[in-house]
């Protein structure tokens, strides 16, 4: 109840009674994360997660800095700092070849126009590159190939060391490129443009590989593609994600299809049989196999929907721009038998035939309709402005971050309190007092 008492309730005033939003009880017995621990450090939006290894991750925002924290006590490690404006993106670093330590390194960019490689073990700057020209917003690493990319207005690849191999031009559309290695007849870099992804109506906002075969895209207006990786194909498409359901009555469907962010593709997850989306407000279940949309959750939240992660046992996690972090489960339903609706006089006595014609709408609606739900068995409330992110560690529970400067680790409360039995028992055994309660 934290965030109706600090005022970061979900609900407009004027609106709550109207919201068509899924809502569960105080009893949340599917829900393991019951305890939690606030942690402050930062004094702006958190908005980048990652996970360092078992225990630690790290997390970074809008105030330049880069924190260092033990996921099982929440104890800070480390503050990073070094650079001037908020942080744009931060990514897990291999150990470098020539180091005989094997430390754990992430890379940072900001605003600043600088891209930081920090040690995590020692909190010391490895090295530091100040030559953008522009706000680098994106980093990945190719570890087969041992180097960096980083992304803006223009796309440049980096090897370990930071220095750079080549890069391209200004960057306008979304484009597929080739990175060409070093051979014997070339000795440099090279990258070459291979495809413009032309097909979506509207900027591409999500883009995720699924498998070995398929890549996924996401527009503004809510078209979802899958792509052949290999020719780059046009596999399938999705564009009814903001269809009226029976969820939402007809004024509440036109209002939301008045802003375009309603229908916004904003993030995907995956698993080996589907694709899942976060759609505006709304969460998505899309089958690889059957080429179809499975199950959805229209008004999974009252804002955005921001990021999503699958968990083990068919369960999927999201958090919105509400403040809210809400676990569901994707369960196949029940399919019933149609049975014809009988029509005119006598059949309302149980005499004559039925209406074959009066049968056919229901059975069309119980095709059409999606043969999964997804349930929600768990609500997250402390937040009291947007989730930007989360983490999953399967050990130490969910870690989340907000625009109101915290982050919580939340608990498996069971897990928690048999663990605190434990300590108390060995405690006791050290000291003898166990031997003499018995």
């Amino acid at each position: 109840m934290l965030r109706w008492l600090i005022g970061g309730g979900r609900e407009p005033q004027g609106l709550a009674e109207k919201s068509p939003l899924q809502t569960i009880g105080e009893e949340q017995t599917q829900n393991p994360y019951t305890e939690l621990l606030v942690l402050k450090a930062h004094h702006d939006i958190v908005r980048f997660l990652v996970q360092l290894d078992e225990y630690r991750f790290a997390s970074a925002g809008d105030d330049g800095i880069v924190v260092v924290w033990n996921a099982q006590t929440g104890e800070k490690l480390l503050e990073l700092n070094g650079h001037t404006q908020k942080i744009t993106a931060l990514i897990t670093f291999p150990s470098l070849e020539a180091c005989e330590e094997k430390n754990q390194l992430i890379l940072t960019t900001s605003a600043d126009r600088t891209v930081i490689l920090w040690d995590c073990d020692t909190g010391r700057q490895v090295r530091k590159v100040s030559c953008f020209q522009s706000t680098v917003k994106c980093l990945i690493v190719l570890q087969r190939l041992n180097v960096w990319l980083s992304g803006g207005n223009d796309l440049c690849v980096w090897n370990q060391k930071l220095d750079l191999l080549c890069k391209t031009s200004h960057l306008s559309d979304t484009v597929i490129f080739r990175l060409v290695a070093p051979t014997e007849e070339s000795l440099e870099w090279n990258i070459l443009e291979i495809k413009r992804l032309l097909d979506h109506q509207d900027n591409i906002l999500s883009l995720v590989n699924v498998n070995d075969v398929s890549f996924v895209t996401g527009s503004h207006v809510g078209e979802m593609i899958i792509w052949d990786i290999l020719d780059w194909t046009v596999q399938a498409c999705e564009c009814n994600f903001w269809d009226p359901s029976p969820q939402l009555d007809t004024q509440q469907e036109i209002k939301l299809c008045q802003k375009p962010n309603d229908i916004s593709i904003h993030h995907f997850t995956w698993d080996e049989e589907n694709v899942f989306a976060a759609v505006g407000r709304g969460l998505y279940v899309y089958n690889l196999h059957m080429k179809r949309v499975i199950a959805c959750q229209k008004c999974a939240h009252d804002s955005n929907v921001l990021h999503i992660a699958k968990l083990p046992n068919r369960q999927l996690i999201s958090c919105s721009e509400d403040g809210s972090v809400r676990i569901w489960e994707l369960r196949e339903k029940q399919q019933l038998a149609a049975e014809p609706v009988p029509t005119g006089f006598f059949n309302m006595w149980g005499f004559g035939r039925v209406n074959k014609q009066a049968s056919q709408p229901v059975k069309k609606q119980q095709e059409n309709a999606p043969p999964c739900s997804l349930e929600l068995i768990g609500d997250l409330i402390g937040h009291s402005s947007s989730v930007e992110m989360f983490l999953y560690f399967e050990d130490h529970g969910l870690v989340t971050c907000s625009a109101d400067h915290l982050i919580i680790l939340w608990k498996n409360g069971e897990r928690e309190s048999g663990l605190r039995s434990l300590k108390l028992f060995q405690k006791l055994e050290e000291n003898g007092d166990l031997y003499l309660a018995v």
